[in-house]
């Protein structure tokens, strides 16, 4: 069977080894070593290198949501002065004014509050919006190895929850937490000039409701951490159930399996728990602060009115500037649960946001001026690798891929081809060696990979046929998209959907056969013009009807590259300028088709194998006419 990592039995998905290490599903699996977290100096530290651009946005925003807060604060004063009127036994006629500016205050209010929520909400939108590229860009270039010691599911968790809670935030939280905080800034000082006393007795609540949220700060922020962290565990969880569930029935785990997902689902039930009795705990001191906030404000009025300090009208709008801070306080203080929620999540975000680049030292590509020789060398020294510490998958590889040479590379399942293969395409990084790329040129294209690797398994973006082409060259023109699909025998299907180039494929759009999905990762690579190709098993999914297109579309794909095709058909191979045949993760052979075969070694024996599966003499294809037959390395 192939080496590919992805047969059913591999385990979870991005984290099986691709070359027979099984994955055992009957132990707890090994210490997942997390994607990095920032710290909260990091993390605000990048905050403000996302809004630092947008500054202008950030002082209309605010500026405006002052000045909707500022002008609302008149509506406490309006109503002392009706009380006043009403205490001076003056006439009715007298209350008109300060009814007509309540009306007015409020036109004005509610306008400027519209405007400065949606320009605040503009602001947190586009800040999240760029986070979010910054995210996905260093998520796509994360070292495989890092992503499988994390396990899928803490990405996943990443990319879907932290990014739904960090959203919801920007939308709800910050415009509201923004209003808030102005609103007692400003009533605060307004209850300043109405009397000091005033501002003196509000202040009695503050020491309750400080140390409250220092305290649900203290809390809060590890066990959301925490909370993130186990989610992340049930869904990874979920995730090796799932992709394993073959293996685990095979061998009688559901039970066991059931056990860790129970485990790992009470402790994400648990912290939750804990979080909800933390908020309870969190509103009853808040409430101990308003009684006691309130009571001293009352007391302080009546005082005042007694000693003829202050008018009834006054004590009214100081009592009414407290009570109405009721409502913000205790929205400022809720939203720090929304808040450490969503910095707990951000911290996540950031922490993958700021992983460096991999260091172009790993795998080193030295340019030259385009000569009449197309292709690169490729140069392996002493190749070691291992998806886990002392399970080596490769062992002291040497190989040379000399320009323009095609090389087909065989041997038995789990001999190690696939990683050979990734290792030169720089999707992984050798544990030990080098892997040189020394290009005669980027490609036609002008600034292509030097290395492009093409599998059995070609995702179709949704969208029209066209912009998933160009993926390969954003700036190719129509012609360059026909040129390429003529390339591999593709144009005739294209040209012939519903709306040609224009016909939207993928989810929710026309369904390719998998021949055509192979034909488009064929045309995208030539439309990349790498100097070098790897193709791993790329002509695997077509099954024998469809195998000679493809072998031919992949011929033709390759033609004038340096290229590494790991050969699912022996055809494949026959055809190569050089076969490599690898064994236990070494080299065991390398020479012509003619020349192994004459050797009566391992690859001799997989061609009399595959020899064997003919049914007549004439059929028994040569090395210059590759066939449909199917022939897997084993």
């Amino acid at each position: 069977m192939s080496d590919s990592p992805n047969t059913p039995a591999a385990g979870p998905a991005g984290a099986a080894p691709d070359d027979g290490s099984a994955r055992d599903f009957g132990s707890e699996p090994a210490g997942r070593e997390l994607l990095p977290t920032a710290t909260p100096a990091r993390t605000r530290a990048a905050v403000r290198e996302l809004v630092r651009p947008r500054r202008g946005l950030a002082v209309a925003g605010f500026a405006t949501m002052i000045a909707a807060t500022g002008v609302g604060l008149l509506v406490q004063p309006l109503l002392g002065r009706i009380v006043d009127i009403v205490a001076d036994h003056r006439p009715p006629g007298d209350i008109t004014l300060p009814v007509v500016l309540l009306v007015l205050v409020a036109l004005a209010q509610g306008a400027a509050t519209a405007l400065g929520l949606s320009l605040v909400s503009r602001l947190g939108e586009t800040v999240l919006a760029r986070l979010r590229e910054r995210f996905v860009e260093k998520a796509l270039r994360l070292p495989l190895e890092q992503v499988e010691k994390a396990g899928a599911g803490d990405l996943t968790a990443r990319v879907t929850r932290d990014v739904s809670v960090v959203g919801e935030a920007v939308r709800e939280a910050l415009p509201e937490l923004a209003r808030s905080v102005l609103a007692i800034a400003l009533t605060l000082a307004a209850m300043a000039a109405l009397d000091w006393r005033f501002f003196l007795a509000a202040l009695i609540a503050v020491p309750v409701q400080a140390s409250t949220a220092r305290w649900y700060v203290r809390n809060a922020v590890p066990l959301y951490a925490r909370q993130r962290i186990a989610t992340g565990s049930q869904q990874q969880q979920l995730l090796d159930t799932i992709a394993g569930a073959g293996t685990v029935r095979a061998f009688r785990l559901e039970e066991e399996h059931t056990g860790r997902v129970t485990r790992r689902s009470s402790a994400a039930v648990e912290l939750t728990l804990r979080g909800v009795r933390l908020v309870l705990d969190f509103y009853n001191r808040l409430h101990i602060a308003e009684y006691a906030g309130l009571a001293a404000v009352l007391v302080t009025g009546f005082l005042l009115v007694r000693g003829g300090s202050v008018s009834i009208g006054t004590a009214t709008a100081a009592a009414l500037y407290f009570h109405s801070l009721f409502t913000p306080v205790n929205a400022a203080l809720v939203l720090l649960d929304d808040a450490q929620s969503a910095t707990a999540a951000l911290a996540r975000l950031v922490g993958v946001a700021d992983q460096p680049s991999p260091e172009p030292e790993k795998q080193a590509h030295e340019s030259r001026p385009r000569t009449a020789e197309a292709g690169g060398t490729v140069t392996v020294t002493g190749i070691h690798h291992a998806y886990e510490p002392g399970r080596p998958v490769l062992h002291g590889v040497d190989l040379t891929l000399r320009a323009g040479e095609r090389v087909a590379l065989v041997g038995p399942s789990g001999a190690g081809k696939t990683t050979l293969a990734k290792l030169i395409a720089g999707v992984h990084r050798p544990t030990a060696g080098s892997v040189r790329v020394t290009t005669n040129g980027a490609g036609e294209s002008g600034d292509g990979v030097p290395v492009a690797l093409v599998t059995q398994e070609t995702h179709v973006f949704a969208g029209p046929l066209a912009d998933d082409l160009r993926l390969a060259r954003a700036d190719a023109t129509d012609d360059d998209l026909r040129k390429a699909l003529t390339a591999v025998d593709a144009l005739d299907w294209a040209e012939a959907l519903p709306e040609g180039l224009d016909t939207v494929v993928g989810e929710g759009g026309h369904r390719l056969t998998s021949a055509q999905v192979q034909q488009l990762a064929l045309a995208r690579l030539v439309l990349a013009d790498p100097p070098v190709a790897v193709l791993d098993e790329a002509t695997a999914e077509a099954g024998s009807t469809g195998a000679r297109l493809l072998e031919q579309a992949a011929d033709r794909a390759v033609d004038g590259r340096t290229a590494l095709v790991v050969a699912h058909r022996l055809t494949q191979a026959a055809t190569a300028d050089r076969i490599v045949v690898m064994d236990g993760g070494r080299i065991v052979e390398s020479g012509t088709h003619d020349e192994l075969c004459a050797a009566a070694g391992i690859y001799a024996s997989l061609w009399e194998a595959w020899s064997g599966t003919r049914t007549t003499a004439d059929e028994t294809p040569t090395h210059h006419r590759p066939d449909t037959t199917t022939v897997k390395d084993h």
